[in-house]
């Protein structure tokens, strides 16, 4: 098996980002490879919680997401890497403003549940794991389920008074 690779991320409006992803063998090699390089391309940019496969131009059910030390973070499971998720069960709908690597001039006003349930399958082991979050956590989670339905939080915006210039901080 070789190292983990940093990837270049895809930006909008590239097709793969508005594409359904498929479901995978998450005890595929293959499946595993891509897992340990979102981790890697995710972590190679401050500030970002999470990536999906099809911001590194895979059109593939998997995603990572790692909120820990973030000053918004509530809940915290840890380093979450899933096959083949789903959303189990959400509540508390509320809009807050999210940013994207892969929409890297805007920001906007998005429609998330501040508590859900999501259940998907760990990339390499292929176990089942169910992870129950709040608050930052849960949106980043519903952020990245997104990406693997060909959805940006772009769609999700109730018009373009709800988008914003990002913020540049040096």
């Amino acid at each position: 098996m070789s190292d983990p690779q940093v990837r270049p991320v895809v930006h909008a409006p590239a097709e793969v980002l508005s594409t359904p992803s498929v479901d995978v063998d998450p005890r595929d090699p293959a499946v595993a490879a891509l897992a340990d390089d979102l981790v890697a391309t995710m972590r190679e940019f401050a500030g970002c919680v999470g990536l999906a496969a099809p911001q590194i131009g895979v059109g593939w059910r998997v995603f990572c997401l790692d909120v820990g030390g973030h000053r918004k973070t509530r809940s915290y499971a840890g380093l979450v890497v899933l096959a083949n998720p789903r959303l189990v069960h959400g509540e508390e709908p509320k809009s807050g403003r999210e940013g994207c690597l892969s929409v890297p001039d805007l920001t906007g006003d998005v429609p998330r549940f501040l508590r859900v349930t999501v259940a998907g399958v760990v990339p390499g082991t292929g176990e089942e794991r169910v992870v129950e979050a709040d608050a930052y956590e849960a949106v980043g989670l519903q952020h990245e389920l997104d990406h693997l339905d060909g959805m940006l939080f772009l769609d999700r915006v109730a018009g373009a008074h709800a988008l914003y210039p990002r913020k540049r901080y040096l």
